[in-house]
Protein backbone atom coordinates (compact mmCIF):
# COMPACT_ATOMS: atom_id res chain seq x y z
CA UNK A 1 0.00 0.00 0.00
CA UNK A 2 3.29 2.41 0.53
CA UNK A 3 4.38 2.16 -2.92
CA UNK A 4 0.70 3.16 -4.15
CA UNK A 5 0.46 6.25 -1.79
CA UNK A 6 4.13 6.92 -3.42
CA UNK A 7 3.42 6.49 -6.63
CA UNK A 8 -0.41 8.47 -6.38
CA UNK A 9 1.84 11.50 -5.00
CA UNK A 10 3.89 11.40 -8.03
CA UNK A 11 1.54 11.43 -9.90
CA UNK A 12 -0.09 14.67 -8.63
CA UNK A 13 3.22 16.08 -7.80
CA UNK A 14 2.91 20.34 -8.55
CA UNK A 15 6.45 21.35 -7.59
CA UNK A 16 6.77 24.17 -10.23
CA UNK A 17 10.80 23.71 -10.59
CA UNK A 18 10.13 20.57 -11.93
CA UNK A 19 7.44 20.20 -14.29
CA UNK A 20 7.22 22.01 -17.08
CA UNK A 21 5.47 23.08 -20.27
CA UNK A 22 6.75 20.80 -23.13
CA UNK A 23 8.84 22.88 -25.40
CA UNK A 24 6.62 22.14 -28.64
CA UNK A 25 3.55 22.68 -27.31
CA UNK A 26 4.97 26.04 -25.99
CA UNK A 27 6.01 27.02 -29.29
CA UNK A 28 3.01 26.33 -31.29
CA UNK A 29 1.24 28.73 -28.36
CA UNK A 30 3.99 31.24 -29.07
CA UNK A 31 3.53 31.39 -32.85
CA UNK A 32 0.42 32.05 -32.11
CA UNK A 33 0.20 34.59 -29.21
CA UNK A 34 4.01 36.21 -29.01
CA UNK A 35 4.22 36.25 -25.67
CA UNK A 36 6.58 38.39 -23.42
CA UNK A 37 5.73 36.87 -20.32
CA UNK A 38 5.97 33.48 -18.26
CA UNK A 39 4.22 34.68 -14.79
CA UNK A 40 5.11 31.37 -13.19
CA UNK A 41 8.48 29.64 -14.06
CA UNK A 42 11.72 28.93 -12.65
CA UNK A 43 15.25 30.48 -13.58
CA UNK A 44 15.77 27.28 -15.58
CA UNK A 45 12.53 26.71 -17.68
CA UNK A 46 11.17 30.09 -17.97
CA UNK A 47 9.89 30.10 -21.77
CA UNK A 48 10.12 34.31 -22.25
CA UNK A 49 13.04 36.74 -21.20
CA UNK A 50 10.35 38.37 -18.83
CA UNK A 51 9.23 36.33 -16.18
CA UNK A 52 8.43 35.75 -12.28
CA UNK A 53 9.72 33.14 -10.23
CA UNK A 54 9.12 31.15 -6.76
CA UNK A 55 11.20 33.96 -5.14
CA UNK A 56 8.89 36.97 -6.91
CA UNK A 57 6.00 35.46 -5.80
CA UNK A 58 3.95 36.27 -8.92
CA UNK A 59 0.27 36.03 -7.34
CA UNK A 60 1.43 39.40 -5.27
CA UNK A 61 3.07 41.02 -9.04
CA UNK A 62 0.67 43.36 -10.48
CA UNK A 63 0.16 41.62 -14.07
CA UNK A 64 -2.12 44.56 -15.43
CA UNK A 65 1.20 46.71 -15.50
CA UNK A 66 2.82 44.08 -17.57
CA UNK A 67 3.04 45.07 -21.75
CA UNK A 68 2.50 42.09 -23.90
CA UNK A 69 0.89 38.63 -23.82
CA UNK A 70 1.24 36.77 -20.95
CA UNK A 71 1.59 32.80 -20.91
CA UNK A 72 0.87 31.13 -17.54
CA UNK A 73 1.26 27.33 -16.50
CA UNK A 74 0.85 27.77 -12.76
CA UNK A 75 1.73 25.42 -10.28
CA UNK A 76 -1.14 22.79 -10.65
CA UNK A 77 -1.19 22.09 -6.04
CA UNK A 78 -4.02 23.62 -4.01
CA UNK A 79 -3.28 27.04 -4.71
CA UNK A 80 -4.10 26.61 -8.38
CA UNK A 81 -8.08 28.15 -7.79
CA UNK A 82 -5.70 31.54 -6.66
CA UNK A 83 -4.08 31.40 -10.02
CA UNK A 84 -7.03 31.05 -11.86
CA UNK A 85 -9.08 33.69 -10.28
CA UNK A 86 -6.26 36.50 -10.49
CA UNK A 87 -5.90 35.22 -14.14
CA UNK A 88 -9.52 36.19 -14.81
CA UNK A 89 -9.68 39.36 -12.53
CA UNK A 90 -6.54 40.38 -14.33
CA UNK A 91 -7.43 43.75 -15.90
CA UNK A 92 -6.42 43.28 -19.38
CA UNK A 93 -5.35 45.77 -22.26
CA UNK A 94 -7.36 46.00 -25.50
CA UNK A 95 -6.42 42.79 -27.29
CA UNK A 96 -3.93 41.75 -24.88
CA UNK A 97 -4.18 37.94 -24.18
CA UNK A 98 -3.56 35.77 -20.62
CA UNK A 99 -3.30 32.50 -22.34
CA UNK A 100 -3.21 29.57 -18.96
CA UNK A 101 -2.35 25.90 -19.28
CA UNK A 102 -3.94 23.84 -15.92
CA UNK A 103 -5.82 20.62 -15.94
CA UNK A 104 -9.31 20.63 -17.19
CA UNK A 105 -11.05 19.66 -14.13
CA UNK A 106 -13.92 21.19 -15.20
CA UNK A 107 -16.30 20.00 -11.91
CA UNK A 108 -14.07 22.27 -9.75
CA UNK A 109 -15.52 25.82 -8.18
CA UNK A 110 -12.77 27.87 -10.30
CA UNK A 111 -13.72 26.57 -13.50
CA UNK A 112 -17.27 27.57 -12.95
CA UNK A 113 -16.63 30.47 -11.49
CA UNK A 114 -13.54 32.24 -13.20
CA UNK A 115 -13.25 30.35 -16.53
CA UNK A 116 -16.74 29.43 -17.97
CA UNK A 117 -18.14 32.14 -20.11
CA UNK A 118 -15.45 34.13 -19.29
CA UNK A 119 -12.73 32.94 -21.08
CA UNK A 120 -12.19 30.74 -24.71
CA UNK A 121 -11.53 27.36 -23.58
CA UNK A 122 -9.59 25.27 -25.85
CA UNK A 123 -9.96 21.48 -24.41
CA UNK A 124 -6.50 18.95 -25.55
CA UNK A 125 -6.67 15.73 -27.03
CA UNK A 126 -4.87 13.27 -25.42
CA UNK A 127 -2.32 13.83 -22.68
CA UNK A 128 0.53 16.37 -22.39
CA UNK A 129 3.68 15.20 -21.61
CA UNK A 130 5.53 17.43 -19.36
CA UNK A 131 9.02 18.12 -18.93
CA UNK A 132 11.65 17.71 -16.53
CA UNK A 133 15.18 19.64 -17.21
CA UNK A 134 13.91 19.72 -21.03
CA UNK A 135 13.43 15.73 -21.67
CA UNK A 136 10.06 14.73 -21.87
CA UNK A 137 8.41 12.34 -19.20
CA UNK A 138 5.35 10.14 -19.24
CA UNK A 139 1.89 11.31 -19.89
CA UNK A 140 0.13 13.90 -17.22
CA UNK A 141 -2.75 11.40 -15.27
CA UNK A 142 -5.20 14.18 -16.81
CA UNK A 143 -6.29 16.09 -19.49
CA UNK A 144 -5.48 19.51 -20.16
CA UNK A 145 -6.84 22.66 -21.52
CA UNK A 146 -5.53 26.46 -22.55
CA UNK A 147 -7.94 29.12 -21.21
CA UNK A 148 -7.93 32.42 -23.17
CA UNK A 149 -8.55 36.07 -21.41
CA UNK A 150 -8.65 38.66 -23.53
CA UNK A 151 -8.50 42.19 -23.01
CA UNK A 152 -11.75 44.05 -24.45
CA UNK A 153 -10.90 47.57 -24.14
CA UNK A 154 -12.62 48.07 -21.63
CA UNK A 155 -11.06 50.72 -18.88
CA UNK A 156 -14.03 50.04 -15.93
Amino acid sequence: MEMATMINKALFTSNKEDWETPQDFYDRLNAKYHFEWDLAASDDNAKCSCYFTRDDNSLEQDWEGLSGNLFLNPPYGRELKLWVKKAATTGLKDKQNLVMLIPSRTDTSYWHDYIFNHAEIEFLRGRLKFEVDGVSGDSAPFPSAVVIYTGDGDDD
